[in-house]
């Protein structure tokens, strides 16, 4: 005997009351990211232990895209101001700042269409949705970054092996200064509202743009190096940016791997099987597995009970099974859970009709 249960949840942020009817609605605590990943805005966002590039509540508040489009707005301005002085004065340093900028701020625009998309309902040919649109976003991403990289680097060197003045170096100073402005209002907003909203992931991009802040203060470094003569100054400066960036790049790609490679956090898995055994009914815990769809998680598992159990007992035991699962693991929103009998001395395998298979 077997039986399984497979039904949609529907989850709010502000509260843990629930029904015990076919919906459910559970709150999920803000997750805490890491600073050094950049997907984050992710890709998870940049979350971060595996599970945390964006959140649910940066997907379905307008807040949150609201705060994700000013940020474009405010950070593409920053940057192209930036641009113009880059032009007059030929700084790399402030060039690789500005690239490192304006790439930041593009990773708006894939992720907004990433969360357009993910609203969309599931249909017949997309029968777990358009969630994975934010993989597809994230890969746009790290591309976005290892050429904005690539272009600082080739630039630095290029400057490093044919040394020039900076001209116009009081522009650069405060287009340093402008950077570091842009980027700090932006952190300080996306905070702010990120906490409002209960959005970890916006509120660690927020922490992400002070850290971008104080790379363009690096820019002033080189504009005072190149205002005492020491014309190595700028291109080391721009040196020294092209590596932040690639440090930003390897978190980045590595993020993004796990996620289209379906990986996730072990701890994660540890977590749900000792929820499972918690559950009344559940003899042992088989196979279990996690994925990610977009910046939702959902469970495939097996559970033994009781072979004398009924159906509809079973059937029971599986449901307490999945509403475990359900408040036990951050960020699930579905869990397929599957009750196979107990196994008796003697009697054959109920699978082996399948082992041939496999």
């Amino acid at each position: 005997m077997s039986t399984s249960t497979h039904r949609k949840r529907t989850h709010v942020s502000d509260g843990h009351d629930h029904g015990h009817g076919h919906g459910h609605h559970h709150a999920r605590p803000p997750h805490k990211h890491s600073l050094r990943h950049r997907l984050s805005h992710l890709l998870t966002p940049h979350s971060h232990e595996t599970a945390d590039k964006l959140d649910s509540a940066l997907e379905s508040s307008a807040r949150g895209m609201r705060a994700l489009w000013v940020s474009l707005a405010v950070l593409g301005t920053t940057a192209l101001a930036q641009a113009v002085v880059v032009a007059m004065s030929g700084s790399v340093a402030l060039l690789g700042d500005t690239v490192h900028n304006t790439a930041d701020a593009l990773t708006a625009v894939p992720l907004g269409i990433a969360f357009v998309l993910g609203r969309r309902a599931a249909t017949r040919r997309f029968t777990y949705g358009y969630g994975r649109a934010e993989d597809l976003a994230g890969i746009a991403i790290v591309l976005t970054i290892a050429a904005s990289a690539a272009f600082a680097g080739w630039t630095a060197i290029g400057r490093l092996i044919d040394p020039r003045p900076v001209e116009h170096i009081p522009a650069v100073a405060v287009a340093a200064l402008v950077g570091f402005a842009g980027n700090e209002w932006v952190a300080r907003y996306r905070i702010r509202v990120g906490r409002e909203i209960g959005s970890a992931a916006l509120v660690a991009d927020g922490l992400h743009a002070r850290t971008d802040g104080f790379t363009s203060l690096a820019v002033l470094l080189g504009a005072g190096g190149a205002a005492l003569g020491w014309q190595l100054a700028d291109p080391i400066v721009g040196l020294a940016i092209t590596a932040a960036i690639t440090l930003v790049l390897r978190d980045a790609a590595r993020e993004v791997f796990r996620r289209v490679m379906d990986a996730v956090d072990p701890a994660l898995v540890d977590r749900a099987e000792r929820a499972l055994r918690d559950v009344p009914g559940v003899c042992e815990v088989g196979e279990l597995r996690l994925r990610w769809i977009g910046h939702r998680l959902r469970a495939e598992v097996a559970v033994v009970v009781d072979g004398e159990a009924t159906v509809r007992q079973a059937h029971g035991i599986a449901v307490d099974a999945e509403h475990a699962l359900l408040h036990a693991v951050p960020r699930l929103t579905a869990a397929l859970v599957h009750a196979d009998p107990a196994p008796v001395p003697g009697e054959a395998d109920p699978h082996l009709a399948l082992a041939h298979h496999t």
